[in-house]
């Protein structure tokens, strides 16, 4: 991330602090907690604003917001209708909330609570997330095709008429965002004429004999051209990722620390399908109060910029992984496995230590520093390397345990014993770790002389 912003010259090596980085779900939940009545989109079948309850029907509600959403992009505010006429006030101290980011690769879910009586962000639980994006549904057309006119040729034809497959997508992209729940009608999708003219040379039949031979009784074959899938065709392909979505949802709100949810928002380009909108409120309605952010695309981009201007505004978060360094420790008989031994100078260490800062899912509050100190395997030792290591687990002993990775390195040069009058004593290395940040700062200072390194791990890299 860092080398990307020197190479782009956004910032000096020499100045690195002019580079903030912002975690995306997180901007999106700065974001969230300052909307008011105007900036947002109610799901929810039994909406309550300042007490009332409203008796719209999940149908008109989400006829509604996709009309909102529409015209959202033609009107810079418009109105949610609450029969009251106010709006809703901003969210209060002590309440909770998860803000699902739903891309087109991933779907990232962070859980805050604001604080009293500043206002500030906790972080309820680790940031999570997995590969449900919209994308999902792309690849699951592109199944649907391979069912229909076999895989070998479909992957022949991207291969060999790449931009007529482009031009494919493009055509299903247009559909898959009209495709609604409640929708009745047929969904025409343009089916290129290299496609056809292809497919014939290839397999020596047309399409429509293709489609008829599938027995796909959902999808077929119009006289302009088009695959002609039918409604539940459309709805079929959505599901895997959509279920995917909800059932991480869900899972997160069983999580002990994860209680009394009072909103769920949905951000991100995926949160504007309406096939989306009716999984999770149809899933979350009754639970939590499941709101769109107007502009619901540009969501992240306004957080980050609240983000920027005031980056103390979460003030607690929780670690993704366990972090620590790898170090010798003197071996000990039955304690240690024999492979770990190493014998250096007549001295036994056992190697692959790893030395934990902090856990995964721990609570670190902005500006926490953890502190190590270490001492040179060898007096006149030149460079100590610190190798930072970090693991998904909590339970890591060596560093050679499954799944722990390296993840960061700091190279501190030492003086020669010699420089030191040749009564350098007992050689002191501190390690620290300061943590809160959307990145975590290490140094090692070498106590002896005050020489100091730094390094950042950056938490988008993990």
């Amino acid at each position: 991330m860092r080398e990307a912003a020197y190479g782009a010259g956004l910032v000096s090596k020499e100045n690195p602090e002019q580079l903030l980085i912002a975690l995306e779900p997180e901007a999106a939940s700065i974001y969230c907690r300052k909307l008011r009545l105007h900036q947002l989109i109610e799901l929810s079948s039994k909406a309550f604003f300042n007490g009332y309850t409203s008796d719209r029907t999940i149908d008109s509600s989400f006829r509604q917001a996709r009309e909102q959403l529409r015209r959202s992009r033609h009107s810079r505010i418009f109105m949610v209708e609450t029969g009251m006429g106010e709006l809703w006030s901003e969210m209060q101290a002590g309440d909770r909330y998860i803000v699902a980011d739903c891309g087109g690769g991933t779907v990232d879910l962070t859980v805050h609570q604001i604080e009293q009586p500043q206002g500030t962000l906790k972080e309820l639980y680790k940031a999570s997330g997995g590969p449900y994006g919209s994308v999902g549904v792309d690849l699951a057309f592109e199944n649907m095709l391979c069912q229909i006119f076999g895989e070998d040729f479909i992957q022949t034809f991207k291969k060999k008429r790449p931009a007529a497959w482009v031009d494919l997508m493009i055509a299903f992209e247009a559909r898959k965002r009209t495709a609604a729940p409640q929708r009745l009608n047929h969904l025409n999708i343009s089916l290129p004429f290299s496609f056809i003219d292809y497919y014939r040379k290839y397999k020596g039949q047309n399409v429509e004999t293709a489609l008829r031979k599938s027995r796909m009784n959902f999808v077929k074959w119009s006289s302009q051209g088009m695959l002609r899938m039918s409604c539940e065709a459309m709805n079929e392909l959505f599901q895997p990722t959509i279920h995917q979505i909800v059932q991480h949802i869900e899972d997160l709100m069983k999580k002990p620390e994860v209680k009394g949810i009072k909103y769920l928002f949905l951000v991100g380009g995926f949160a504007e399908s309406p096939m989306l909108q009716n999984a999770v409120q149809s899933a979350f309605g009754e639970v939590c109060r499941v709101i769109i952010p107007q502009d619901v695309g540009l969501t992240i981009l306004k957080g980050a910029v609240l983000f920027g201007l005031d980056p103390t505004i979460v003030r607690v978060r929780r670690s993704p992984l366990t972090y620590g360094v790898g170090v010798l420790n003197k071996f000990v008989e039955g304690k240690h496995p024999p492979d770990k031994l190493l014998v250096k100078e007549g001295k036994n260490w056992c190697t692959d230590i790893f030395d934990k800062f902090v856990s995964v899912d721990q609570s670190v509050a902005l500006g926490d520093i953890v502190q190590r100190s270490y001492c040179p395997a060898r007096n006149a030792q030149r460079k100590i390397i610190i190798n930072i290591y970090c693991s998904s687990s909590d339970e890591v002993v060596y560093i050679t345990d499954p799944g722990v990775r390296k993840c960061g390195t700091i190279n501190l040069d030492l003086p020669d014993i010699n420089e030191l009058g040749g009564k350098a004593g007992r050689r002191e290395i501190k390690a620290s770790m300061q943590f809160g940040d959307t990145e975590i700062k290490v140094t090692a200072m070498d106590v002896k002389t005050s020489k100091t390194v730094r390094a950042a791990i950056d938490f988008l890299s993990n």
